[in-house]
């Protein structure tokens, strides 16, 4: 059987197993179900498995397998970007100010890049950075539950913000590493164990901050503290030292305080369960967003959640380590309008959570699909992968979640009271 990938123009074929051809090699490795799995199978699936996702790697990040944004912004984006009108950007470029957007061999500008447009919010004054006196928000999205769209969440809202003029890092603490990849790094062959969280929270190289581990990402203003799976023996190395050391659970928290003065927001992605490296998370945020899909298994998980988040945040305080959020919100997530039992769900959820639950919703989309496949976001698509109306649609929805939790975060800010009252939304 062949299997076939296909990613726009390209193909990845893998061969995985007999064809009309004949025997494949993989016969060799893997006998017949009834006669059992033994070491050798698995691991012929698993380098499988790993060929597979460096054949796709190999096409998503071309060239070279490094990822970089091709997503370019026309001057009507620009412009709603920037905070200036077309014809003010234009007199810059022509007096010299501001650089000109490259030129295709047709004689069409090209479009601007994020960093062209951070260079224009820069001559005009206009980047919406808090101020040295407005404290960072440290924002998780947790939710001990896994597939509830926290890493979906945690890379579109980072690149928003991103988009938006803002300094970001994403700190990836799950050993998944599944927003590590999103972000251009294979957890397998780019990041040693010594570029993740794993020597800090472990203490084993005496590191006195977290700089060591962040990364700039092909996004202008955003970097990243990627993961990979060597970080899950944290786990155990905090749980073997809580019990004579109760503050190894302030240890994520203190590395973040000595970076975050860098950024404006600064985002963690938690591992999906609750364990040593979750409690720290919640000691480490202080703002919150809990993704929920609107099914009742998930909804009656995420009120688990909420007990088990209670009996944890009871647990910090017995070891004096009190944890207290600027905000926290849920969002609907994976909301599907055409099934009747979302649309219920979703009623019942907003008439329990009330003003704890954003407005907007982030939709399933094939759009989303499409990007996941690519290893990207729908922001750094360069143009649909379905029709335009579900690219659009989705993108609504997006900028419409991220705009909402962005408004939280200016909200936090004495900085962009004055601002946000012009804008009348406080």
């Amino acid at each position: 059987m062949i299997i076939e990938y296909k990613l726009e123009e390209h193909q990845i074929l893998a061969d995985s197993g007999s064809s009309s051809m004949g025997k494949s090699a993989y016969d060799n490795f893997i006998p017949p179900l009834d006669e059992g799995i033994g070491m050798e199978a698995i691991r012929e699936i698993e380098r499988r498995s790993h060929d597979i996702v460096a054949k796709i790697r190999a096409v998503a990040f071309e060239p070279n397998s490094e990822k970089f944004l091709k997503r370019r912004y026309n001057m009507t984006e620009t412009a709603k970007l920037v905070g200036r009108t077309d014809t003010a950007i234009r007199e810059a470029e022509k007096h010299g100010r501001l650089r000109e957007p490259d030129i295709d061999p047709k004689g069409r500008r090209t479009g601007y890049t994020l960093e062209d447009i951070n260079a224009m919010r820069g001559y005009f004054g206009t980047r919406p950075w808090r101020s040295d006196q407005d404290e960072p928000i440290v924002l998780a999205v947790q939710n001990f539950k896994g597939g509830v769209g926290k890493s979906t969440i945690s890379c579109h809202l980072a690149q928003y913000l991103a988009q938006q003029g803002y300094r970001v890092c994403v700190v990836d603490c799950d050993s998944q590493a599944s927003t590590t990849t999103i972000f251009g790094f294979n957890p397998d062959s780019d990041l040693d164990d010594g570029d993740t969280l794993l020597p800090y929270l472990t203490r084993e190289g005496h590191l006195e901050d977290l700089s060591y581990a962040v990364n700039p990402t092909y996004w202008d203003g955003l970097d990243l503290i990627p993961s990979n799976l060597a970080l899950y023996d944290a786990e155990y190395a905090l749980a073997a030292e809580i019990h004579g050391n109760p503050l190894a659970l302030n240890r994520l928290r203190e590395g973040i305080d000595s970076i975050k003065h860098r950024y404006d927001v600064v985002i963690i992605d938690p591992p999906p369960a609750l364990g040593m490296i979750s409690l720290s998370v919640l000691r480490a945020a202080n703002a919150m967003i809990v993704p929920v899909p609107p099914s009742t298994v998930d909804f009656s998980s995420t009120t688990h959640f909420f007990t088990m988040l209670v009996e944890s945040l009871g647990i910090l305080e017995k070891h004096g380590l009190h944890a207290s959020y600027k905000f926290l919100r849920v969002v609907a997530s994976k909301v599907n309008d055409n099934k009747s039992a979302h649309t219920e769900i979703s009623k019942i959820m907003r008439s329990v959570y009330e003003m704890y639950i954003l407005d907007s919703q982030m939709k399933d989309s094939a759009e989303i699909d499409n990007a996941n496949a690519r290893l990207m976001t729908v922001f750094e698509l360069e143009r649909a992968q379905t029709s335009k109306e579900t690219y659009n649609r989705c993108l609504a929805h997006l900028n419409a979640v991220c705009g909402e939790i962005e408004l939280l975060i200016r909200k936090t800010w004495a900085s962009h009271q004055k601002i946000l009252r012009r804008e009348g939304v406080v």
